[in-house]
Formats: C-alpha cells, structure tokens, sequence
C-alpha cells in the first residue's frame, strides 16, 4: 500500500510538471506567433563609396514588391520573398531579411559596386566585375572608366543581366580583366581616364595628362602592352620630351610605333 501511494504521488507530480511546462510552452508559442513587426530597420553597405542604393530607394522596393510590413505579425512575414523583391533590382547585389525579438523587420543591402562604363549612341551602362550590366542612374555616377566608340555589345536601354551572346561575353570579359589589371595598379587606373573602341576592335587608351592616345589592339596580352607603356613614360618621353608624339602603338606587344 505505501509503495502504490508513492508510485501516485510520483505519477502526480509528473502530470503536474507536463501540465506546467505544456502551459509556459503554448504561452511562449501564442505569444511568438502574436508578436508584431513594429518597425523597419535598413542598412546599405557601402553607402559612402557608392550611392546607387538609398534607404528611400529600399523603401520603395519593399512597398511596391511586398507591402506593409509594419503591424503585421512576424510569423506572417516572407523574408524570403522579400528579399527576391529587392534582388529583383539592378544596382542591388543582395538583401537579407530577417526580424529580431523586438519586432524589427531588418534589411541588410548590398549595392552593386561597377568597374566600367559603356557609352554608345542608344545611352549608357555599367558592368560590375562579375560581368553583370546594368543601367545607369539619373541622380548618381559612379567613377569609373570609360569605354565608348564601337562597343561589341548588343545592350538595349534599361538591360540587366548578363550577356547572353557568347562572343560578346568574352570580348566583356576580356575588358573586365583588363580594366582589373589597371585598377590593380592603381597608376593606370589614375592615369587612363578613356578607353575607345575603333571600328576594327582596336582599343585606343586616353590619359588623363597629354595629347598621346595609346593604339592598344585588342584586349588580350595587356599586362605585356602596359609594360611598352611604362617604358614609353620613363624612357622615351625623357628623351623625346612631353607631347612630342600623337599616337603610341603597343597592339603588337613587342615594339613601340610613335607618331607625331
């Protein structure tokens, strides 16, 4: 008899702790799944370096692509589809959404950071390092080389995207290498302001001091033709004197054609 009354009295208290710890569960749970966004909080990286995202522009994209967020319930929220929203746009690399205990819906953007500019006759467009282009912005222009003239780039205006054209793709990243390579060194980056693109495909460089234009062929074997270029500045415009010549040849990698 005693040992059945400690076996109850065991059992009781068992109940009695599920009971307990099945009530704080279903609080907590009701509780969670009736907590409400209360605000929105957005962070552009970069924002000091590039500006071709804004918190007004973010803003906009989570009203037309999503909705209203805040006074909705967090469990109710598709961060998932909000941040396909917000990817959805050209200058934006990527968006991570998720909300916090105090029922903030937070948005962590990243700007696309572009590393040329294309300029043709039907308009402009930037290229990122990973050869994604997209369109310009009225209120902001990034810093970037140019590269206009005959560009082999069939981009019509507002594209996004890559290209879909293998050769184009690999005369784009041709350029994107290059231009990396000049960036690298930061003296071309500096000095090189222009780049443009002749009728044959022959790259013309453009300083940003002198009246020299750089013949430079086609894109491929640049760290070789930028080498005849450092030579042509410590070497020849010493000797010759500055703004002696027009034109500096370097497309054939081996030698230098100066013209006057």
């Amino acid at each position: 008899m005693k040992k059945f009354r400690e076996y109850l009295l065991i059992c009781i208290a068992l109940a009695a702790v599920t009971v307990v710890v099945t009530s704080a569960l279903g609080v907590s749970g009701a509780k969670n799944r009736a907590l409400l966004c209360s605000g929105v909080d957005i962070v552009v990286s970069d924002s000091l370096e590039s500006r071709f995202v804004s918190r007004e522009d973010v803003e906009k994209y989570l009203a037309d692509g999503y909705g209203e967020c805040v006074g909705k319930e967090i469990s109710r929220i598709d961060f998932t589809k909000i941040e396909k929203s917000v990817n959805s746009k050209s200058a934006v690399l990527k968006c991570e959404a998720y909300a916090t205990d105090d029922g903030i819906l937070h948005l962590e953007v990243t700007q696309r950071k572009p590393l040329i500019r294309f300029q043709s006759a039907a308009g402009g467009f930037y290229a990122d390092e990973g050869g994604y282009l997209f369109p310009l912005k009225d209120n902001y222009t990034s810093y970037v080389v140019i590269v206009d003239g005959h560009l082999p780039l069939s981009v019509s205006s507002g594209y996004k995207g890559r290209c879909s054209d293998d050769a184009e793709a690999a005369w784009l990243d041709g350029m994107i290498s290059m231009v990396k390579y000049m960036k690298k060194s930061t003296v071309w980056a500096d000095n090189i302001v222009q780049i443009h693109v002749e009728g044959n495909g022959d790259l013309v460089l453009i300083p940003r001091e002198g009246k020299e234009k750089f013949i430079f062929g086609k894109p491929g074997g640049y760290e070789d033709k930028f080498e005849l270029m450092s030579y042509y500045y410590k070497s020849i415009v010493p000797a010759k004197g500055e703004n002696h010549y027009s034109s500096v040849n370097v497309k054939f990698g081996r030698q230098i054609i100066c013209k006057k």
